[in-house]
């Protein structure tokens, strides 16, 4: 990759800071709003044959790609995951902490929101199934509701892997993240040569994990160190690059398209992101200090995991709310697409927001509690790992019934368990 080539190879680590970078929280707090922007929109429900019709809305149109473009937000979550996660790290590190400290903290809020939120779902496709819902209406809400898990697994993946990779980020930055790209982009060779689709989830370790590598050199001043005539080529030279491989059919220019599996176009766009994220530091420093916009990351960053966990669900009761509404009063849907249906869209996206923050308020002491004292073994912390890795995997791979339900809530909660020291010491706060 062209910034690899451009970063400076060697820099010592910062002195790590204990105030956070409030420029940076509230790009990822707008991460967060894109993802659930981008997911509301692609809801589509209708009425046909006096039965509901859950589809996505997206399917087939052409300005999916360019929206794309605007709220494929994934890439700069990673790199800005890489970026606090290095910091929090060497924080936790610098108060005589250990590495099994910061990754019980991480297994922790990451899979204690997700307990709940599965929980309430089995809970809820029970509840439909006694009321004689069609088991095809439950099978769709299910998958729907188990396609954005992947996120909570592969950011687990990265964090539980951070350690580790910020080690050899300190000893070798450039052949690490070198490492991890090319066997991004050997993925997606072998992929077209062979034809075989699966091979391209392999990515899902390897894309993430590269952007998250990427947010280590953010991290430590060596994006910014750059000269700002250097950082701008490199990334109009990686939005040219990527234009140029959707113009010549390499990877299709829906964005959306290209997270499914992962491909290496996402690592260009996370230097597009990134580079553009640098540029323009200072004013999105300025502009996150601002009483709206601090009041907005605030309210985000508490419950960033949360409000992730908890959208889907909110869509999915809003579309099933609509077809009840329809089908009980013979209103007419709108065409999905149409006319009618895009003026209804602003209107479904504030009740979309608004009702995710309400239930994320709701919920979200589960997500603020703090992290009880990690196990010191690491044994333990792997089989925790493990177990919490195997119920999002189950749901994704299976799908989501209220038999999945409980055996993922069921693993999760073990690696909980696993997680915790096995017998109770006062805290560590964990920042």
């Amino acid at each position: 990759m062209a910034i690899v080539q451009a970063l400076p190879a060697a820099a010592p680590p910062p002195a790590p800071s204990a105030r956070r970078d409030t420029g940076i929280d509230f790009i990822r707090a707008l991460c967060v709003l894109g993802v659930v922007v981008l997911h509301a929109i692609m809801v589509g429900v209708t009425v046909a044959d006096g039965a509901p019709v859950f589809e996505n809305a997206s399917d087939g149109t052409g300005w999916i790609a360019p929206l794309s473009w605007v709220l494929q937000v994934m890439p700069l979550f990673f790199v800005i995951g890489g970026f606090s996660g290095l910091l929090a790290s060497r924080r936790l590190r610098a108060r005589g902490a250990s590495t099994l400290d910061f990754l019980t903290a991480r297994v922790h809020r990451l899979l204690r929101p997700a307990v709940i939120t599965v929980a309430a779902v089995g809970v809820a496709l029970a509840v439909l199934t006694l009321l004689g819902v069609p088991a095809e209406l439950i099978a769709v809400a299910g998958f729907r509701y188990g396609q954005p898990l992947w996120f909570l697994g592969v950011f687990l993946l990265c964090q539980l892997l951070l350690p580790a990779l910020a080690a050899l980020h300190e000893r070798a930055p450039l052949r690490t993240i070198g490492a991890l790209a090319a066997a991004s982009v050997a993925v997606d060779a072998l992929r077209g040569v062979t034809g075989v689709a699966g091979l391209g989830f392999l990515n899902l370790a390897f894309v993430w994990l590269t952007l998250q590598q990427l947010g280590f050199f953010l991290a430590d001043g060596r994006i910014d160190a750059l000269a700002r005539r250097t950082r701008v080529a490199v990334t109009a030279g990686a939005g040219v690059l990527l234009t140029v491989l959707f113009i010549a059919g390499v990877y299709s220019p829906d964005l959306i398209a290209n997270i499914n599996p992962p491909t290496a176009a996402l690592l260009l766009v996370g230097v597009v992101h990134t580079g553009l994220l640098s540029l323009h530091r200072e004013r999105i420093a300025r502009a996150s200090s601002t009483a709206a916009a601090a009041a907005f990351t605030r309210f985000v960053t508490r419950r960033t995991m949360t409000i992730y966990l908890w959208h889907m669900p909110v869509l999915l009761a809003m579309a099933g709310v609509t077809a009840v509404v329809a089908l009980g009063t013979g209103a007419a849907l709108p065409a999905l697409d149409g006319p009618e249906w895009w003026l209804t869209r602003p209107l479904w996206l504030l009740s979309a927001l608004a009702l995710t923050a309400g239930v994320a308020v709701a919920v979200d002491r589960f997500e603020r509690q703090p992290a009880p004292t990690g196990t010191r073994s690491s044994g333990r912390l792997v089989s925790a790992g493990l177990l919490g890795l195997g119920g999002v995997v189950l749901l994704l791979v299976v799908g989501t019934s209220v038999t999945t339900a409980v055996v993922a809530v069921a693993l999760l909660m073990a690696a909980l368990r696993l997680a915790r020291a096995a017998e109770p010491v006062p805290a560590l706060a964990v920042g």
